[in-house]
Formats: structure tokens, C-alpha cells, sequence
């Protein structure tokens, strides 16, 4: 739809006439001869000046902050949106970032706790129960050697790591070094780690102790589902920021295009029309303003 408005400015041999105390004679013969007498019309040359939006500058507000650009564009509602949504994905991000951080140092807790898992008890299990999960280990192979002491207490964490390699079987991971990330994850992610839990008792799996892929004990199972529910937090919490920097890059293309359509919906014309009043010919200016829409 193009809608056009034209404003026309007149100069009349009335308004000539208030403007310089001219006085008439009420004879429009002679009004329009002492006009001629007495002014002169020039040729002036008129410009006009349309202040166009810069596409570059909108989408470049908005890549800083979204709903910027729209500002520019005086499309207020449109600002207001993407405001919205910068603030509740800043907001999301945040607050599930923390409630990760929160039930990770939980469960890490749990875990180092009394109740909750211990390498030696895993070390000392793994080394009795080696040869009934893999018969082709026998008790006096290299890889059961200097694992544990005669407490029961981890020697070295390498031949751990060696002994699970040589046992196989359900023994699919090599335990991370203690303290890390994925040492918290595997214990309560892979069923050959059950055997450390504080609950983990071979009565509970006659005749001989736990077989994959028998049920976990119920200490192992909770502690995977408080892991999960950290790791859901943080899914969350990344979801919010993969949507943060979608926006800012849909604000900046939309105020660019925005931008760029008022340019070429607007236009203007500016030009120079006559009159003639008997002998008198009368000049106005003509300006001429079209919008599409």
C-alpha cells in the first residue's frame, strides 16, 4: 500500500501583500499591476533532507544488545521483545548454572564421605574376585600384584588401572585420577564400580559377589540420579545460553532488515509549480511525500 501526502505552499498576491503593508485598491486590475511593480519572484533552488535509518547501525546495536537496534527503528514492541528474552535467558543461564554447581559439590561430598564410595574397597574386591570374572587370570598373575597392601589399602593407582585393563569383561573403564570430574561421574555411571559403595555386601549377590549386569546397590543407584540431576541443570543452564546468542544474531538480522525496508518504503519530492493570476503569475512550492506500507 503507498500512501502520499502533498503540502502545498502558496504565495498569493494577498499574502504578498500582508507581508510588505501593501495597501490595495479593491480593483483587481490594478491590485495585480502594483504587484507586478513592486515584487520580483526568484527562482530558489529547495532541498530537502530525509533522515534514512542505517541498516549496519541497527544490526550492530543489536548484536550488542538485543532489542537495540529495534529502539533504532522505533519499533518499540519489537525492542521489548528480544529485551525479554535477553533477560530471561541471562536469568535461566545463571540460576541453573548455580543449581549445577550446587548439586555437583553435593554429591562430590557424599561421594568422599564415610557412606559413600571408597577406591580401596573397590582396589580389594577387584583383586579377589579377578579370577571369577576373567578365569584366565589366575591369583598369582602379575596384574593382581602390588595393587593393595595387606590392609586392604590402594598402593598405586597405575596398577589399579593395569588390573582393570587385564580383568575386561564388564571392566570397560579405567578409574580417573581422584578428585576429577570424571571420577565422580564413572562411580555412579558404570556398574564395575558398584562393589566401593559403603552398602556393598557379597551376601547380597549369592553365591559369589555382584555379576554384571546384576541390580546396583541402593546407595549407587540415589547417587546416580543426584548426578543426573546436576548434569540436567547444566543442560538447562546451556540450553539458555545456545538461546542467548540466537537472539542477539535474530535481533541483528531483523533491525537490518528492518532497517533497510523503511529506507525503501520512503520517498520524497520537492519541486517548483506556477499559477497564473491574470498578469500576474504566482509561484508555490510543492512537496510531495510517499510511504509504502
Amino acid at each position: 500500500m503507498k500512501k502520499t501526502i502533498i503540502v502545498i505552499l502558496a504565495l498569493t498576491i494577498t499574502t504578498l501583500a500582508q507581508e510588505n503593508k501593501l495597501e490595495l485598491s479593491g480593483n483587481l486590475s490594478q491590485d495585480i499591476f502594483t504587484s507586478q511593480q513592486n515584487f520580483q519572484f526568484d527562482n530558489t533552488e529547495t532541498s530537502l533532507v530525509i533522515k534514512k535509518r542505517s541498516p549496519m547501525l541497527a544490526g550492530g546495536l543489536s548484536v550488542v544488545l538485543p532489542g537495540a537496534g529495534q529502539f533504532y527503528n522505533k519499533d518499540y514492541w519489537k525492542s521489548a521483545i528480544f529485551v525479554a528474552l535477553e533477560t530471561a535467558g541471562i536469568v535461566t543461564a545463571i540460576v541453573y548454572s548455580n543449581k549445577g554447581d550446587e548439586q555437583t559439590i553435593s554429591f562430590q561430598n557424599f561421594a568422599n564421605s564415610p557412606d559413600g564410595w571408597s577406591v580401596d574397597k573397590y582396589a580389594q574386591w577387584s583383586v579377589d574376585n579377578a579370577n571369577r570374572i576373567n578365569p584366565l587370570l589366575s591369583e598369582t598373575d602379575d596384574a593382581l600384584q602390588g595393587v593393595v597392601d595387606e590392609n586392604g589399602k590402594l598402593i598405586s593407582w597405575a596398577k589399579l588401572n593395569d588390573l582393570e585393563t587385564a580383568i575386561g569383561h564388564y571392566y570397560s573403564h579405567r578409574l580417573a585420577p581422584y578428585n576429577d570430574q570424571q571420577y565422580y561421574e564413572m562411580i555412579g555411571k558404570y556398574q564395575q564400580f558398584n562393589a566401593g559403595w559403603a552398602d556393598y555386601k557379597d551376601s547380597d549377590y549369592p553365591p559369589n559377589g555382584y555379576v554384571y549386569p546384576q541390580q546396583v546397590t541402593a546407595t549407587n543407584s540415589w547417587y546416580a540420579d543426584e548426578r543426573g540431576k546436576a548434569n540436567s541443570y547444566y543442560d538447562i543452564s546451556n540450553l539458555a545460553v545456545k538461546i542467548l546468542v540466537a537472539n542477539h544474531i535474530i535481533s541483528a538480522v531483523e533491525a537490518a532488515l528492518s532497517a533497510n525496508s523503511y529506507n525503501r518504503s520512503l520517498n520524497a519530492e520537492v519541486k517548483m509549480n506556477s499559477n497564473s493570476i491574470g498578469y500576474n503569475r504566482v509561484f508555490y512550492p510543492e512537496l510531495s511525500l510517499s510511504y509504502r506500507f
